[in-house]
């Protein structure tokens, strides 16, 4: 992962999207129209956090979030959310 130069603030985080399944467990390939938006990502960037929420995840965890969290955008070719830390359910180990 290249070095960004985007900082949330707050208690916000920035998530980098993993990619959507293409195919299922048994092989078959998955049409691009069918392919569900993918809920699971790696934290790219975190805020400071602020005195009521501090930030509990850090820079690399991979996090499962709300289908519909966050805000969308697109730096540098690569697809990412920043959302609210509360707006993520679970780090995944």
């Amino acid at each position: 992962m290249s070095k960004l130069n985007i900082t949330p603030l707050a208690d916000r985080v920035l998530i980098k999207v993993s990619e959507a399944e293409t195919k299922t467990a048994s092989g078959i390939i998955i049409p691009d129209n069918a392919q569900e938006k993918p809920q699971k990502g790696k934290i790219a960037a975190i805020g400071k956090g602020t005195k009521e929420n501090p930030i509990t995840v850090k820079v690399g965890d991979t996090v499962l979030y709300g289908k519909y969290a966050g805000t969308e955008l697109k730096h540098k070719g690569e697809d990412y959310l920043i959302m609210k830390e509360s707006d993520i359910f679970a780090i995944i180990s």
